[in-house]
């Protein structure tokens, strides 16, 4: 990366936005914040950012900074997108991308259009254990892959602005894109509304991807109602099943070859080793704002780009109409 400081807007210090605001200024970037609201402020003070570079009005500063950071709530993610892009803008989106496919596609034809860098919040992509599985998948160390299951849950205060597929199951959901290196073919959701707010706080979606060996059968499970913290993958192969869990502190990954064998007309159950993987430890948002300024000086394209986001989004997007038709949807 030059020397070279980038002025960096950051739009939004909320829940998450203050961690980003944490990473920014821990980074060599030139941070601006605006968030409407005021009081939501008083982080950035606390970290010593000047009273002049802070402020509730995006305008003041959108028109010098060189890159934005939009960490707002889910609904605003296209018009402040869109906004940053036209002004000439690198831009990074937290995930969702945007709430529907069609807001989805125009950012990022929008950003291709213009040859700016836009970059979405997939920060699942940026785990180094998420890197370790998706070589590993490459390499085929897991032979064919039949399943993938992953659970993003816990008890926790659901969020207004989206239900947990769009808030939680889409980590999962962009994560196995990302892993397969493709679409699923076909979606299939049950959605729950327990708390009657109009909006699912428990998902279930059911993918099937083609990997060209086959039909891989993934399944994303989200919720807000489980006490504990679940961020757990489980990818069965033919060969090799391994277990993910991105909670841990270290050890992430265990592999287990453990396998079914035919005696005669039984099916055995041969357990066999068990090995832990150990990844390097990095905090995947440092990781993913880093990469963002670093595409924004070689221009090169990110690895969570627009058009994975709009990816992501046209698979939940299929969810929801299946979770409200009862049917499978396909995907062209």
């Amino acid at each position: 990366m030059t020397s070279t400081l980038k002025k960096v807007l950051l739009c939004g210090i909320g829940r998450w936005g203050v961690n980003h605001l944490r990473v920014l200024h821990s980074l060599p970037v030139d941070l601006f914040v605006c968030d409407t609201d005021p009081r939501r402020l008083e982080p950035a003070r606390t970290l010593g950012i000047s009273e002049s570079r802070l402020t509730t009005d995006l305008a003041k500063f959108a028109g010098l900074a060189d890159a934005a950071v939009i960490v707002t709530p889910a609904g605003t993610h296209f018009p402040l997108g869109r906004e940053m892009l036209a002004l000439g803008k690198d831009v990074f989106i937290e995930k969702p991308l945007a709430l529907t496919s069609e807001e989805a596609k125009h950012l990022a034809e929008m950003a291709q259009l213009k040859e700016r860098i836009l970059q979405v919040g997939h920060i699942f992509r940026f785990e180094p254990a998420s890197r370790w599985l998706r070589d590993a998948v490459r390499a085929g160390r897991f032979g064919r892959i039949r399943m993938i299951r992953g659970h993003f849950g816990g008890f926790k205060r659901p969020r207004n602005d989206t239900g947990v597929l769009f808030a939680d199951g889409i980590h999962f959901v962009d994560l196995f894109n990302y892993l397969l290196g493709s679409m699923p073919e076909t979606v299939l959701a049950i959605h729950h509304d327990f708390m009657g707010r109009g909006i699912e706080d428990v998902s279930f979606v059911s993918l099937e991807y083609d990997t060209g060996r086959g039909t891989t059968w993934a399944t994303v499970e989200s919720d807000y109602h489980i006490p504990g913290k679940f961020r757990q993958v489980i990818i069965t192969g033919e060969k090799l099943v391994a277990i993910c869990d991105y909670t841990a502190a270290r050890d992430k990954i265990s592999l287990c070859e453990s396998r079914h064998a035919r005696n005669g007309a039984e099916i055995e159950s041969i357990e066999g080793p068990v090995t832990k993987i150990e990844c390097p430890g990095e905090e995947p948002l440092s990781a993913e704002l880093r990469a963002f300024l670093e595409s924004i000086h070689t221009r090169r394209k990110p690895l969570a780009g627009g058009w994975e986001g709009y990816e992501a989004v046209r698979v939940l997007e299929a969810a929801m109409a299946s979770a409200k038709t009862g049917r499978k949807i396909k995907l062209d």
